[in-house]
């Protein structure tokens, strides 16, 4: 294994039981057998913390060889300009791949950094790739995570390029809460926004003095209620039209077991 320096270096340790995860997934996704999920089970795997702020993937490089699915955190796809200006694509947390397309792309095209502090179960590359070669139905059901993913980054495209300033930052919210309650880690009453204004900024293009005003604005139309980065929704219906938000696009029957 490389000896990563020590802002990207990978706390490693071995557990049996954590695949479970990925099979709650995989199973919301598409209808998994026994056997399909004993194989999963059996893959070889490790548990890796990373430190918010360090680099799981780097762009231009040979992607690792693992495949990580998220266990508790949170991280970010991103590219950086020439200039140094960063566009954030996607947010990820708990149950997420952050590196799916890696299992048969030989270069990363993009960087994935941990938001928070991270835990992920980082799944043998080979041993992911004969398995999704051997098993339709585990296929079948990573295809469809993958696919959710592109229709996520469709609609930040549209998000980027089309909405006004409040509805892109109204947006982001109603994406975040409705995933963290899918993935368990929020309640109906609201949710620890885990992006700073600055990565926030980053995210829906904006500078983090225009989100700041923003949010300040958001609040004082009664749209949203805010504690540091604590958010609710005083109404969620208007925030939603506020945020010109339809759920369609993150497929969330995919994502419940059957």
């Amino acid at each position: 294994m490389r000896v990563l320096p020590p802002s990207r270096r990978a706390i490693v340790s071995t557990t049996v039981s954590a695949l479970d995860q990925m099979i709650h997934k995989l199973s919301g996704r598409s209808a998994l057998t026994g056997e399909d999920k004993e194989a999963i089970l059996s893959l070889p795997h490790t548990i890796r913390s990373y430190h918010a702020a360090t680099y799981v993937v780097r762009e231009g490089e040979p992607p690792p060889n693992h495949c990580s699915f998220i266990r508790s955190g949170f991280a970010v796809r991103q590219k950086i300009t020439a200039q140094g200006a960063r566009q954030i694509m996607s947010l990820h947390l708990v149950g997420d791949f952050i590196d799916l397309e890696h299992l048969f792309l030989n270069i990363a095209d993009h960087n994935v950094q941990a938001l928070t502090e991270l835990e992920v179960v980082a799944i043998d590359r080979r041993a992911l790739e004969s398995l999704v070669l051997a098993r339709p139905n585990i296929a079948r059901a990573l295809w469809i995570d993958a696919l959710v993913d592109a229709s996520i980054y469709r609609e930040w495209v549209t998000n980027v390029g089309r909405r006004a300033a409040p509805a892109r930052i109204a947006h982001v919210l109603c994406e975040v809460a409705l995933r963290m309650q899918a993935a368990g880690v929020s309640t109906n009453g609201g949710f620890e926004l885990p992006l700073t204004q600055e990565q926030l900024a980053d995210a829906v293009g904006l500078t983090p003095v225009h989100v700041n005003r923003t949010l300040k604005a958001l609040v004082a139309d009664g749209i949203l209620h805010r504690d540091k980065r604590y958010i609710s929704f005083t109404d969620w219906n208007r925030t939603k039209e506020v945020a010109d938000f339809n759920a369609l696009y993150l497929h969330l029957e995919q994502a419940k077991p059957a």
